[in-house]
């Protein structure tokens, strides 16, 4: 069941991923289901603030990304949740609700 996402909740990447940046770009691969996925350089250095900070709240993803980026606060939460949706959905996160992951 997919739960409801916020800048409360808390991010980590899923079992059975592998990982490889390539340039300023990253290539995932889902072992389970054997396919790709590719991230641009803003996807890129998002998936890695989750890699390298496991259950962080996305309140958190979002001040370094809105520190090392020229976006409007607005423009920048939008994208974030979308990304980490899509990637809920995919499979490639999960995500837990407040503090409790």
């Amino acid at each position: 069941m997919r739960s409801s996402l916020s800048l409360e909740s808390r991010v980590r990447t899923s079992e059975g991923l592998l990982s490889q940046s390539l340039d300023s770009e990253t290539v995932m691969l889902d072992l389970d289901r054997g396919v790709y996925y590719g991230l641009d350089p803003v996807g890129t250095r998002t998936w890695e603030l989750i890699r390298e900070h496991p259950d962080l709240p996305l309140q958190k993803i979002l001040d370094s990304l809105l520190d090392e980026y020229d976006v409007r606060e607005d423009r920048c939460v939008q994208d974030l949740l979308d990304l980490v949706r899509v990637m809920q959905e995919q499979g490639l996160v999960e995500v837990c609700i407040g503090s409790n992951p």
